[in-house]
């Protein structure tokens, strides 16, 4: 079968372009076969190889931390606005709250958000129904990106060696459980570290009035 996509891959060339008149015959790693092309419109950077991934947060960092509340591996590179109908429906089942906003980069325009979420979501660039309080969470919309960082360089999700489509989705949580892992034990040394502190300024002060 993968020989099979190689070799209709490499007939079905446009003459034009070079490129395959359809693009599900293309192969670009033959030990991963899963493996996609997804356009990410950068300078530095306008192609990656792998899977989709939709990373969520909370709009207000916690103080542990911004934690990721959903995150979920897209197979077949779905326009992202198009991945709304499920990936919102997710998050309210894992967290246990229904949303009551979702703010999205420009790339989500021209969603399918349920019709009971259909103008809970704002996306960069709109001037529709944008209250001052809107776009000051809109300028939050950035902090998940340092997150994304972060998951890609310390948590493993930049580079999965995890086989098949099940070990892109397994990943994909795998490196969010980390990440969260990691906040709440930052929080707990803080934490932790202030009960010490507490402590220690206690007896310190009963031992040198009893020395006195």
């Amino acid at each position: 079968m993968l020989a099979r996509r190689v070799h209709a891959g490499n007939r079905n060339l446009n003459p034009v372009r070079g490129q395959p008149k359809d693009a599900d015959l293309r192969v670009f790693s033959l030990h991963a076969p899963e493996v996609e092309c997804i356009g990410k419109g950068k300078a530095h950077r306008p192609y990656e190889f792998g899977v989709k991934v939709c990373v969520a947060t909370t709009l207000k960092r916690s103080k542990g931390g911004q934690f990721v509340t959903h995150v979920a591996a897209l197979p077949g590179k779905p326009y992202d606005g198009h991945t709304l109908a499920t990936v919102i429906p997710a998050i309210e089942r894992q967290v246990g709250a229904t949303l009551t906003r979702i703010i999205a980069d420009a790339g989500y325009k021209g969603h399918n958000a349920p019709q009971s979420h259909r103008l809970k979501v704002y996306t960069s660039g709109q001037k529709r129904g944008m209250t001052e309080a809107i776009r000051r969470e809109m300028r939050r919309r950035a902090a998940v990106e340092p997150v994304i960082g972060h998951l890609k360089a310390d948590h493993r999700m930049g580079r999965n060696h995890l086989a098949h489509r099940i070990g892109d989705a397994a990943n994909a949580v795998l490196a969010a459980v980390g990440y969260n892992f990691r906040r709440i034990l930052a929080w707990l040394k803080l934490f932790v570290a202030f009960i010490q502190i507490a402590i220690i300024s206690l007896f310190g002060t009963r031992q040198t009035a009893a020395a006195a």
